[in-house]
């Protein structure tokens, strides 16, 4: 039969994060959501590539769509940035709607499976959720035994994955511009990264997360001084720009260094995997490109046996969708939740949670396997906004 899309449309959303989800309408009466990362502006370059470039379109023609979409937008920044944040909305929906279509999960589009179920790796803050009335005046939630506490209630969840922010606290990092560490404030990383692994042992893989904030020789010598514990990796130790440096750090240390999610597309991270000038590669595929961009991605890297580490602030909509990639590429190692403190997340969806034991379980119904829930979309909409069709 033939199909042709004759919509676009996006609604964003503030809740844990912002978020912008896209949907897509066809004159067969079938619909295709996606997301996107935030981002100023994101939604009218959607609407804007979406009504030039896809109306019009068999939406099953995927590969040929996304090289459209790519050129089509390059005048203003299919390169990296905002455009490329919408791009793989779209993309996402185009999977979503080729799916349903195809009446084939949007991983089989990708490839074909892998595995069952995407591994989760959960995004801690700290001994912050540990403060309550019980706690007495002095307690310090970013002592180190603070971060060791939250470790433990993590597993206690059913998590095997945790990822703790090194730099949260700016403890001992005087000045905010230099991107300087000294002796006292490596050796406070050293301690939370100490008391957690201790902690933890081998019932959980532990990531430390500094936010590209280091300088190379402070970054080299953090590496150095967390070394000898099981530190599963550390990621963004030095700021995206220089790759020069991201590969003279990772050369320098016996510690997994990650790094990627401000990079974009195949193009972006080339260097990054050529050169091996990471361990681990960590794109954020609702920004990345898109989950056929990311996969292509993973491609490269698995020709260097890089394993890849899906970032990820997604709703569970995106979840979902960076599930089906996890499950489409050979490298995966595991991705990201960050939504363990926000109360609403799982209600984004109409289904059931998606998370089961520390992993997000593969469906086999068409598409990304999962349906928005537009009466949370409605409740936390953005001021301005308007709510999204059912169809067209």
């Amino acid at each position: 039969m033939s199909v042709e899309i004759t919509d676009v449309q996006t609604t964003q959303v503030d809740a844990d994060w912002t978020w912008t989800f896209v949907r897509l309408y066809t004159d067969a009466g079938v619909t295709g959501t996606g997301e996107c990362y935030w981002g100023p502006g994101v939604a009218d370059v959607v609407e804007q590539a979406g009504e030039n470039l896809l109306v019009g379109a068999d939406p099953r023609n995927l590969e040929p769509l996304s090289r459209r979409l790519f050129e089509g937008t390059s005048a203003y920044g299919s390169l990296a940035g905002v455009g490329v944040h919408a791009i793989s909305g779209l993309d996402m929906a185009l999977h979503d709607l080729a799916g349903k279509l195809m009446d084939q999960p949007a991983y089989q589009l990708l490839g074909g499976q892998y595995r069952e179920e995407a591994r989760l790796y959960v995004d801690c803050h700290a001994g912050t959720h540990l403060k309550s009335e019980d706690e007495p005046d002095d307690f310090d939630p970013y002592a180190p035994e603070s971060y060791a506490d939250t470790a433990e209630s993590v597993l206690d969840e059913g998590f095997d994955g945790l990822k703790f922010d090194l730099d949260a606290s700016k403890r001992h990092e005087d000045d905010p511009y230099n991107r300087y560490l000294d002796a006292e404030a490596i050796d406070y990383k050293r301690r939370i990264v100490e008391a957690v692994t201790e902690r933890v042992g081998f019932e959980a893989d532990v990531a430390f997360d500094c936010h590209w904030n280091y300088a190379g020789d402070s970054a080299r010598r953090l590496a150095s001084a967390v070394a000898d514990y099981d530190v599963w990796w550390l990621e963004d130790v030095v700021p995206p720009e220089n790759l020069d440096v991201q590969s003279e750090v990772t050369r320098a240390t016996d510690t997994t260094i990650c790094a990627g999610e401000n990079v974009y597309r195949t193009h972006g991270v080339r260097q990054l995997i050529d050169e091996q000038a990471v361990d681990v590669l960590q794109p954020d595929m609702p920004k990345f490109g898109g989950m056929r961009e990311t996969v292509k991605t993973a491609h490269q890297a698995d020709d260097y046996y890089m394993p890849v580490a899906l970032h990820n602030v997604a709703s569970p909509l995106g979840t979902m969708a960076g599930a089906h990639v996890a499950t489409a590429i050979p490298n995966f190692l595991a991705m990201e939740w960050h939504a363990r403190d926000d109360d609403h997340w799982d209600e984004f969806v109409e289904d059931d949670p998606i998370i089961d034991e520390g992993a997000v379980p593969l469906p086999d119904d068409p598409g990304l396997g999962v349906t928005l829930d537009l009466d949370t979309v409605e409740e936390f909409m953005a001021e301005g906004e308007t709510l999204l069709d059912e169809v067209a």
